[in-house]
């Protein structure tokens, strides 16, 4: 499947190409020159058509061909990409876009991206919290921005009504959302403008768009909503695999990581006792009944948490269990991280689920998990961010078994949905 790109400058295709490479497509930019090259092996193409300070007819001329050349490529998704300043005639080029995806279709256009300090709330663009007309950039006499509402901005350069969604529909639960932008739709609506000041927000909107099956829709935006819809569209037609994330660490971070994740996947994770891990006579009975409860659990969750923290999760005293055991410490600390890993194991072996790939947090947990598979290592390949690397793993029962990796305290909140993303993004899409 593919998706292309109508840009009105190069640097803006190029920037809209790289967050799309980061969804798991492969993209390039091409000038507008001639057909696209098919020959490419390329799922996503920008097109610059070099038109934000073109003459009208120029501009219908360059966009209008583009959109053509998608079509005619064979794009299931066709996006508009605009200037994260609103600079160009941007309500002209929606128009064409529009005009040659076809009757019905509508334009949702987010202009935030707040990885740059681009939101956008009541309408109105704010870079770094200033209104974009009061900024440098709209201080040149011959290329003046002299509004910062958007709905406001596209309406007198478009001949489509434009309707608009408040940052409150987009913070609603259920669906709301997409409630809005049907009856937006269903008002005659060709071009909808939505608020967004986090990616977060972002992402509520691709998933929203996804779910309208009735109406072409074209994303217009400075790149994030481009690659956040292409990912949740593609996602519909993707057979459905199996993430597991094993998390032993009991910190403050590790619960808001995993919290997180909750909130995102609505996955209920399988909460093992690490008291009973930690205890030798009740160890394998322990992991038995995680197995069972993974095992069911991986029905119904695409993300898998096997995890020995809950909401009242507390340190266990190891020291305590260890003079009661006559042991040490260090042995029965191994005993839990065996015990998470020897489930994950089971699971990879015994489910008759496709297991993406696999996420360890803890260089215990992770060298536990190697040791359960009788792998030698991990082939490393890539880094997601900074101190989290992914790679495959050697040999062993599951060779060349995705898994990613990451220190117990490293990351923000966000850090492990990130890395189940990861999965669902990079080494997914590359043949759609």
């Amino acid at each position: 499947m593919k998706i292309g790109i109508v840009a009105d400058d190069l640097t803006g295709a190029n920037a809209t190409g790289v967050l799309l490479n980061k969804q798991g497509f492969t993209s390039a930019t091409v000038v507008q020159t001639d057909e696209i090259d098919t020959s490419m092996d390329m799922n996503a193409i920008c097109i610059d058509t070099d038109s934000r300070y073109a003459p009208d007819e120029v501009v219908i001329d360059k966009v209008s061909k583009a959109t053509q050349h998608f079509l005619k490529w064979g794009a299931k998704v066709i996006s508009k990409r605009i200037d994260s300043t609103i600079r160009g005639k941007i309500g002209l080029e929606i128009d064409t876009v529009l005009k040659e995806v076809g009757n019905g279709s509508v334009a949702i256009v987010v202009g935030a991206f707040p990885e740059s300090g681009r939101i956008c709330s009541g309408g109105y663009l704010l870079v770094n919290g200033v209104p974009v007309q009061e900024t440098d950039v709209a201080s040149d006499p011959l290329k003046s921005i002299r509004s910062s509402y958007i709905p406001g901005m596209i309406a007198n350069q478009s001949h489509h009504f434009v309707g608009y969604i408040g940052l409150d529909q987009v913070l609603a639960k259920d669906n709301a959302l997409l409630d809005a932008m049907s009856a937006q739709i269903k008002q005659g609506n060709r071009i909808i403008v939505i608020d967004a000041v986090r990616d977060e927000d972002i992402d509520v909107i691709a998933d929203a768009m996804a779910q309208v099956k009735d109406t072409k829709l074209v994303p217009v935006d400075p790149g994030p909503l481009t690659a956040a819809y292409a990912a949740a569209y593609f996602d519909q037609f993707v057979a459905r695999k199996k993430v597991i994330v094993t998390v032993g660490s009991v910190t403050p971070l590790s619960k808001k990581q995993l919290a997180y994740v909750r909130r995102k996947t609505h996955t209920i994770p399988v909460v093992v006792s690490a008291e009973r891990l930690a205890t030798l006579s009740t160890w394998d009975d322990e992991v038995a009944k995680g197995t069972k409860e993974a095992m069911q659990r991986i029905n119904d969750n695409d993300v898998l948490v096997i995890t020995t923290i809950s909401k009242n999760s507390e340190l266990i005293d190891l020291e305590k269990l260890a003079i009661e055991q006559n042991t040490s410490s260090n042995k029965l600390a191994k005993k839990i991280t065996d015990g998470l890993a020897q489930i994950t194991r089971n699971v990879m072996k015994k489910s008759q689920h496709d297991i993406q790939g696999c996420f360890t947090s803890g260089g215990d947990v992770t060298s536990s998990l190697c040791s359960a598979t009788q792998s030698s290592g991990i082939l490393l390949e890539d880094e997601v961010f900074p101190l989290a690397a992914f790679g495959r793993l050697m040999n062993g029962e599951f060779p060349g078994q995705p898994i990613i990796t990451k220190g117990g305290l490293i990351g923000d909140e966000k850090a492990i949905y990130k890395c189940v993303k990861y999965f669902n993004t990079q080494h997914s899409r590359k043949k759609l």
